[in-house]
């Protein structure tokens, strides 16, 4: 059993080492730690800084929360992340990368893909004199009924 655990923690690490180098971004012990945790089972998330902190603290890796920022930055500006804006004050950062809606579930502030094929968009505004159109964010607020 000990044997296909760690296996399968050799695994997670190698997704989240290639995870990095295919950003360009240099795996350092954190940078590594913290990927393990965003990618290592090949599912895609949606994370708060703070949920990635405790995450993080849980599985015994020491790091700072303004680490946890800096790292997410990092990895948002390699393009292997992007960070969703739900508000002012709240911010998630996804680990797919590809254009799609999101939900944000209002009561347990939760962010989930929501299904891109389902989205039309007939025109977008053309952007102002100067300026490009760098992304699109479409977010769905949900409350339940």
């Amino acid at each position: 059993m000990d044997e296909m655990c760690d296996n399968i923690t050799a695994l997670a690490r190698e997704r989240g080492e290639a995870w990095l180098t295919g950003g360009g971004l240099r795996p350092t012990r954190q940078r590594l730690s913290l990927a393990t945790l965003l990618v290592g089972d090949g599912r895609n998330r949606h994370v708060t800084a703070e949920g990635l902190y405790a995450a993080a603290r849980d599985s015994g890796e020491q790091v700072s929360l303004a680490t946890v920022y800096n790292t997410l930055r990092a990895f948002c500006e390699a393009g292997i992340m992007s960070e969703i804006t739900v508000d002012a004050g709240r911010s998630y950062f996804d680990t797919r990368t590809d254009d799609h809606p999101h939900f944000f579930w209002e009561e347990e502030n939760r962010l989930s893909d929501a299904p891109a094929e389902e989205l039309e968009l007939a025109r977008v505004p053309a952007a102002p004199a100067g300026a490009e159109i760098t992304r699109v964010d479409v977010i769905i607020r949900l409350r339940k009924s």
